[in-house]
């Protein structure tokens, strides 16, 4: 049995993520989110989506991205 990086649990069914150079093993994709999602800048939560990017950061939303001074975002066109 593998051991999940994220939570250190020995399951039978873990899987493999590679991202860049970077391998990781996971026993549920909430732990692949947890390690591997980028987080908002603004709020902290993990982004699942497309999310907004501004300048040089990621946001979960636009709301967020202009919170954090970026006022030329929108979620619609």
């Amino acid at each position: 049995m593998e051991t999940c990086d994220t939570c250190g649990n020995s399951y039978d069914k873990t899987f493999t993520i590679t991202k860049g150079d970077k391998t990781g093993t996971y026993d549920s994709f909430e732990c692949a989110i947890h390690a591997l999602a980028p987080t908002c800048e603004h709020c902290g939560c993990r982004i699942l989506g497309h999310g907004v990017e501004a300048g040089e950061r990621m946001y979960c939303c636009a709301h967020c991205a202009r919170e954090s001074g970026h006022q030329d975002v929108a979620d619609r066109a």
